[in-house]
């Protein structure tokens, strides 16, 4: 399946014809559709139909395809652990954030094999920098030397982690975030409330916007921007302890919080914000006696704070250090 948005650069790959490359490496932003438009080309390459321009998907390829068993098609992901939960006698599986070495080497087997179906054999790996350096070396032998017939399809929302010459070996089609009003159009017809101010929070990404679409949490985080737009009355740890007894997540209020500086520092210099229009009331007054350089080096901290979200944390505390410096990076500058 294709998003709307989509066509301009389905129809420029497929002019490349037989001029396609091994390895195509699609980069660009998170949630703007990347995975959907790399398992249409690969369902596209399977497919057995003589329409090569799209997979007609009643044939049996593209029937076994969408059944997730197509014997020549395998998708590499981060590996999935099983965990025991505590007091919990069920298995609970937890997606791990790396794509593995054996992962690879499994993968190296299907493709120095005879495609079942006669035609190509298609991988495609998702999220392409989720390989960690033994992996990533591996897979790099093979796309070096690709057997006939092996096509390899790399999705990445970071292309710059990847290895140079992995990069190398590929020929690269970047995805553009979609024009605003296909994206808001897409947003309503899908029902989504409040589509805009989500589109926007999500920098442009209409499917980044919808798994945002919680009114629940909107109404979170527009009460957490409240608190940040007075600073002078802001309680850090008053805020700090709420945020934790609400169970709002380390990764969502560094999210919510590196946009909202970003956007105090944007429209001290530029006059516009990026990711809460909604929210420019209160923006407005406060951004215009701050220092956009002590802002933006706040800004550093809490990317490196929202980089550890995944491990084990006292969120509480996390809280209280960004809140506190917070202050201090929003003092005014002095005047003269």
């Amino acid at each position: 399946m294709l998003y709307p948005w989509q066509t301009a650069a389905w129809q420029a790959l497929q002019a490349q014809g037989e001029r396609q490359h091994h390895a195509l490496l699609i980069t660009g932003e998170s949630g703007i559709g990347k995975l959907a438009f790399g398992r249409h080309l690969a369902k596209t390459l399977l497919c057995e139909s003589a329409d090569l321009a799209k997979p007609c998907s009643v044939c049996d390829a593209c029937r076994w395809l969408e059944a997730g068993n197509h014997p020549d098609f395998r998708e590499l992901a981060p590996a999935v652990d099983d965990e025991e939960a505590e007091g919990d006698t069920k298995a609970k599986k937890k997606p791990s954030a790396w794509i593995t070495i054996d992962q690879v080497r499994e993968l190296n087997d299907f493709v120095h094999l005879s495609a079942h179906r006669g035609g190509l054999r298609v991988t495609l790996v998702q999220p392409a920098e989720a390989m960690n350096l033994a992996a990533a070396n591996a897979l790099l032998k093979t796309l070096e030397e690709p057997p006939p017939g092996a096509m390899f399809i790399l999705v990445s929302h970071q292309w710059r982690r990847l290895l140079p010459t992995i990069r190398s070996r590929c020929r690269q089609l970047a995805l553009p975030v979609p024009d605003k009003a296909a994206a808001l159009v897409w947003l309503q017809n899908q029902g989504l409330a409040d589509a805009e101010a989500h589109l926007a929070e999500a920098g442009g990404a209409p499917l980044a916007a919808v798994e945002r679409a919680d009114a629940a949490v909107l109404v979170l985080r527009r009460a957490f921007m409240a608190e940040l737009a007075d600073p002078r009355q802001l309680d850090p740890l008053t805020l700090a302890e709420k945020l934790d007894k609400q169970k709002v997540e380390v990764e969502r209020v560094t999210d919510w919080l590196s946009r909202w500086v970003y956007d105090l520092a944007r429209l001290g210099l530029s006059g516009s914000v990026r990711y809460y229009p909604d929210e420019t009331n209160r923006i407005a007054p406060l951004a215009k006696s701050l220092d956009p350089v002590k802002l933006m080096r706040y800004h550093d901290s809490v990317l490196a704070a929202r980089k550890l979200a995944s491990h084990p944390l006292n969120a509480r505390l996390v809280y209280e250090q960004l809140f506190f410096a917070y202050q201090q990076a929003v003092r005014p500058m002095p005047k003269g």
